[in-house]
């Protein structure tokens, strides 16, 4: 089956703000489908991509950027102009997924469980926002992933710092209630949902240091969950990953609230591949080792030929 790889760029790095985490992902999937055969060759990316894609010959490309530039369907569409077959999510559901305002939309407009938002700018009247969403309150970058720029407001008056600490990441910036519970994530690949992990970070907020820095985070699998209501978690995420457009692999990160009820926070596409990452672990529940995991990534840029 290596033949009908032909060569294989594996992008990682990039130009966003989780350049440093892609490269550790590359890194890890570049190792992992090598040592099963396949001609796989790391492509730093970076402004000369197009010309290095060009010119290197490669027969398709296994996506291992995070954040903007390489999830948000811009090296999707332009994979698809170059022809060459990738991993993950198409260009619409790339594009859906990363902007949190947009997956919401959708997740209402199907009646998906999600909880409500605002976006926020200067001239926003935060009192009045309070009103609406309530405190505490999660103040994020709309278009950022890896927990970047997310801030807990738990007063009126720090809505507008955490705005301010938020636009450095991107211009749009959004307020949601912070849901209180217990948080989750379910990975999929290739259209089944895996087994649910539960997080457990010690400051009780999964931020980028207990992401990729902590050593003490909790990942529970099995996640303590009845097998109901985890099939049932797992139905949801499933739906929320599909309305959206989502396709291959990925994950949707999921709150439980002190009732019992889920509510959809955002959906992944191209997901971490560290040693700390959620997906990994995930597979390696379902005896589904990080080596078979990669090579089933990249099968399916074959089987959607």
């Amino acid at each position: 089956m290596n033949s009908n790889f032909g060569k294989v760029a594996v992008l990682m790095g990039g130009l966003s703000a989780e350049r440093e985490v892609s490269l550790k992902s590359g890194a890890a999937v570049l190792v992992a489908l090598q040592s099963r055969g396949v001609d796989a060759h790391g492509v730093d990316v970076g402004h000369d991509i197009v010309r290095v894609l060009q010119t290197g010959n490669f027969d398709r490309a296994f996506i291992a950027l995070h954040g903007r530039g390489g999830e948000d369907g811009v090296m999707q569409g332009l994979l698809e102009m170059l022809g060459l077959p990738y991993t993950g999510s198409g260009v619409l559901g790339s594009a859906l997924s990363m902007d949190k305002i947009r997956s919401k939309q959708v997740w209402l407009a199907a009646d998906l469980p999600t909880p409500p938002c605002v976006l926020l700018d200067e001239y926003s009247d935060w009192g009045a926002v309070v009103a609406k969403l309530d405190l505490p309150l999660a103040v994020k970058p709309v278009r950022e992933g890896s927990s970047l720029g997310i801030t807990r407001v738990t007063e009126t008056a720090g809505i507008e710092p955490a705005w301010r600490t938020a636009v450095e990441f991107d211009a749009r910036v959004m307020a949601e209630p912070w849901i209180v519970g217990d948080e989750y994530t379910v990975a999929i690949l290739n259209g089944k949902a895996l087994p649910v992990i539960r997080l457990q970070a010690p400051s009780g907020f999964y931020d980028y240091a207990a992401k990729y820095e902590a050593e003490d985070t909790g990942y529970h699998c099995p996640c303590g969950l009845s097998a109901e209501d985890e099939a049932e978690m797992q139905a949801l995420a499933l739906q929320a990953f599909s309305v959206l457009d989502g396709c291959g692999w990925g994950r949707v990160d999921i709150m439980r609230d002190g009732e019992g009820r889920s509510w959809l926070l955002e959906n992944n596409t191209v997901p971490g591949l560290t040693g700390h990452s959620l997906v990994p672990l995930a597979a390696q529940a379902a005896d589904i080792g990080f080596n078979e995991l990669a090579w089933r990534i990249l099968a399916q840029t074959v089987e959607a030929a």
